[in-house]
């Protein structure tokens, strides 16, 4: 027999570590399942037996009240979407410029905008004097470009993306476009960009997953509805429905029967299933250039 390599697994070691790595998807998974199946229970049966993944009595009444409310919900999904979509943008053209600009060799002050790319996870001047400036001296109180400047640049992310370029983008090709007559913009988008695709996709899948979560500037910065995302909206419901909860007695209403015609639990539920659905839908369309932007380096020639 062949002798097996070094980096081959046995039979048993390959049914080992895929019942492990099932294991391990199963975890990952199970919480959302139990989310979605609470969803769909009645307010009644969390009360009397607490959560559960199948459910003892299944309703569609948590999804009955959000579509009763759904304006909005509606308005909601929408200013989510908008600064999903332009701040990934924004900040993917700023990112992969910045990035592209310190990974050439040739950039006499690369060393110096690193660092600077480097400052702020260095030193930070605290949360009051960020919410000062960014109230007082741009304007971002109630204002979309409170909900996508901040998160427009990232210094890790530019990191990232600096050594994407360094070990995947030649020398050879940006000097060869150069004899050809090219021009700096004409090569980085002509070139660098369609060949760093992986690194590129990678991080727009981060950049938007982090706008898409992305809870704590609304809260700084928001107080209008018409402004309100998806994510401060579901902050708001909570504490409005335990506000009631809490409440009940001083507001001259039996608890037990509010919590029979409210479904307040589920109600919570099925706003976060709906608020996680789509950007779990993003995945599927951005796994191939996930893994290749993942391994890209794991291997050096």
């Amino acid at each position: 027999m062949a002798r097996r390599k070094a980096c081959e697994l046995s039979r048993r070691g390959n049914l080992i570590l895929g019942i492990v790595m099932l294991i391990v998807a199963f975890v990952c998974v199970y919480p959302i399942i139990l989310l979605f199946m609470i969803s769909f229970s009645s307010e009644s049966s969390i009360l009397q037996y607490g959560y559960r993944l199948i459910p003892a009595q299944f309703s569609l009444e948590a999804y009955r009240y959000i579509f009763k409310v759904g304006s909005q919900i509606a308005h909601s999904y929408m200013i989510t979407i908008i600064v999903t979509v332009v701040g990934t943008i924004f900040s993917m053209l700023l990112s992969t410029i910045y990035a592209y600009a310190i990974s050439r060799e040739d950039f006499k002050y690369r060393k110096f905008f690193t660092f600077y790319a480097l400052l702020p996870y260095i030193f930070t001047a605290g949360w009051v004097p960020f919410y000062i400036v960014s109230v007082h001296l741009y304007g971002f109180k109630n204002s979309m470009m409170g909900l996508i400047m901040p998160l427009a640049m990232n210094g890790f992310y530019i990191l990232i993306l600096r050594s994407y370029f360094k070990t995947q983008i030649h020398p050879a090709l940006i000097e060869a476009a150069r004899i050809d007559g090219a021009g700096e913009f004409r090569i980085f988008y002509q070139i660098v960009v369609p060949l760093a695709k992986p690194g590129i996709a990678t991080i727009s899948l981060l950049t938007a997953v982090g706008y898409w979560n992305d809870f704590w500037d609304p809260l700084l910065f928001i107080n209008k509805a018409s402004l309100t995302p998806i994510q401060l909206l579901l902050q708001n419901t909570q504490n409005n429905l335990q506000f009631i909860i809490n409440n009940a007695s001083s507001l001259g209403m039996n608890s037990a029967e509010m919590l029979r015609n409210m479904p307040t639990q589920t109600a919570i539920f099925a706003i976060v299933i709906l608020a996680t659905i789509p950007i779990l839908c993003a995945y599927p369309f951005f796994q191939k250039y996930v893994v290749a932007g993942m391994t890209v380096g794991g291997v050096k020639d």
